[in-house]
């Protein structure tokens, strides 16, 4: 497939009440391990050990083991394994990820006050999805049929009906003139572009809403862009043995995701009658803001053995998301019967562009560290966040008294994130081996527990802003990921030149759209009516990643 629609093809309304649902915003949740080639290289396990500016985000007490200034930038490639290239995102990019430096005051004889700026890219989009497998009597357009079947939001539904202009509309309840939460974007583009008769409509007859059936369906997105970190530190120590630090964070966030989902339909004899293809197109861009504490403690004044704490604030998003959604009908249901009136545009679009906020969970971390002679360093790590305390936030159209949107908790779709989500932990083990004092080798592991539960769903039959403005239907649970680093470094003078290898592994299950059983609102001639299911098929899919990464840094 190749790319058939773009934000610039609609003109998108603005509304003030936005938000969105649990599986678009949880791409804003957790980092890569990436940073300095040294941090990457020992599988990021310097929050104790300290003395690397990527430890600013981690421990910001780390910054404060430094006794001399110094400057470093990073930068490498990264390519994933097993992936064609889809909407301009190919398997390979260059990626620029790092670049600060520490400015280092002693202000006793065993006692040092140090000031920091870093920028890293803590999260890289850069992700190419695929995936394809049979559907046995069931479509997207099913789903939108099923949920219709409810005729209230209460019960996961919408109440379908023209407006004025003749375009089905999802309502509340059908004596309500308010368009349901649970009538999201692609229920719009599906009832409109497919299922709906479009023609002159007798109100004698007792339906004009149809569903067809789908044999398969062959799904692609392309993930770009990043998450920027600036993050400003001021740490230092106490007679050498106890260091503190607070990091202030600023995050800029730039995604882009390109998807096109496309269904074999078949008719009621199951003869293939053409394609539909649902084409989406979502931009993020944003700002957040945190804050980091952290401290490291020597508690034997002759050992270097040292312990770290971290306690990291939720970071606040604003955002704004703007998407542009098509639907192509190409099938030949028409043609094939005749006798029907006209169901379904061979095109039907739909756009937004909306303002909202979401507040990530608190985290905590605990660390070690120790070295041996001026050889050997070991480090290990845990930190820890609840993935399913994230705050999805409505903007409620006011401002407070700085030009900042004023918001309130989405408490239907923070219960599914609840439900959905898990507490996450992030182990990280490293060691630093110098053979000779201007010569470093590193090896790192670095494991992450599933954000998802297993049986996690995109539910959008919740009765969620959030899921009005959602604009396609698929989902993946992802589960954990296993990144494997060595690196070596070399020193000349005041010059440092260091080189990470990352290898990273996750596995996970793709859905194009939830299951759904109802029981169809149109008669059989009998008078019975048909229980009707719409099993949505999995696929298994990976995202392997290599990460080759360089850094040079000065110390002065």
């Amino acid at each position: 497939m190749k790319k058939i629609v773009s934000l610039a093809v609609f003109t998108l309304a603005m509304l003030p009440a936005a938000a969105q649902d649990t599986y678009e915003n949880a791409r804003l949740l957790g980092a890569d391990l990436n940073g300095t080639a040294r941090y990457v290289g020992m599988g990021g396990a310097l929050d104790a050990l300290g003395a690397d500016i990527s430890t600013i985000g981690t421990n910001p007490a780390a910054i404060g083991v430094f006794r001399h200034s110094t400057a470093s930038v990073s930068m490498g490639i990264v390519s994933q394994q097993d992936a064609k290239r889809f909407d301009q995102v190919g398997k390979t990019n260059f990626s620029f990820d790092q670049a600060g430096f520490v400015y280092s005051t002693q202000t006793d004889r065993n006692s040092f006050l140090n000031f920091a700026f870093n920028y890293h890219k803590s999260r890289n989009f850069d992700q190419i999805l695929s995936a394809a497998n049979s559907l046995s009597h069931a479509s997207l357009g099913k789903l939108a049929y099923g949920k219709s079947c409810q005729l209230d939001e209460r019960q996961g539904g919408y109440s379908l009906r023209e407006n004025p202009n003749g375009v089905a509309e999802g309502y509340y309840a059908p004596n309500s003139n308010n368009r349901a939460n649970t009538y999201t974007q692609w229920d719009h583009v599906y009832t409109n572009g497919v299922n709906w008769d479009q023609d002159n409509f007798d109100p004698s007859e007792p339906y004009k809403n149809v569903f067809l059936e789908a044999e398969g369906y062959e799904f692609d997105r392309a993930h770009s862009g990043y998450i920027g970190n600036f993050d400003f530190n001021l740490s230092g120590n106490l007679d050498n043995r106890l260091f503190l630090g607070v990091t202030l964070g600023i995050k800029h966030v730039d995604y882009k995701g390109y998807s096109e989902y496309l269904e074999r339909v078949v008719d009621g004899s199951d003869r293939y009658i053409g394609n539909t293809v649902l084409a989406d197109e979502r931009k993020i861009t944003g700002t957040g803001v945190d804050l980091a504490f952290g401290a490291i403690y020597r508690p034997i004044d002759e050992s270097p053995f040292r312990v770290g704490l971290t306690i990291k604030t939720p970071t606040w998003y604003n955002l704004k998301s703007r998407n542009a959604t098509l639907l192509i009908n190409a099938t030949d249901y028409n043609k094939l019967n005749p006798g029907l009136r006209n169901w379904g545009y061979d095109e039907f679009s739909s756009g937004e562009t909306y303002e909202f906020r979401y507040y990530t969970p608190w985290q905590f971390g605990l660390s070690a560290g120790h070295t041996i002679g001026n050889y050997l360093a070991l480090g290990a790590g845990w930190d820890y966040a609840d993935y399913g305390c994230a705050d999805n936030r409505i903007n409620d159209g006011s401002y407070d008294e700085y030009g900042n949107p004023d918001s309130y908790s989405d408490d239907v779709m923070n219960r599914h994130t609840e439900n959905t989500l898990r507490g996450v932990s992030t182990l990280k083990a490293g060691l630093e081996f110098k053979p000779d004092p201007s010569v470093a080798v590193r090896f790192g592991y670095n494991y992450v527990s599933p954000m998802y539960q297993e049986n996690g769903v995109r539910d959008t039959r919740l009765g969620s802003i959030g899921n009005w403005y959602s604009s396609t239907a698929d989902y993946t649970n992802w589960k954990s990921t296993n990144r494997i680093t060595c690196g070596l470094g070399f020193k000349h003078e005041g010059w440092n030149f260091d080189l990470a290898y990352q290898y990273s592994a996750t596995k996970g299950q793709f859905f194009p759209f939830q299951s759904m059983n109802f029981t169809d609102i149109v008669p059989n001639d009998d008078g019975s009516y048909n229980y009707e299911i719409n099993a949505s098929t999995p696929s298994d899919v990976k995202f392997n990643r290599h990460q080759l990464l360089f850094t040079v840094g000065y110390t002065f």
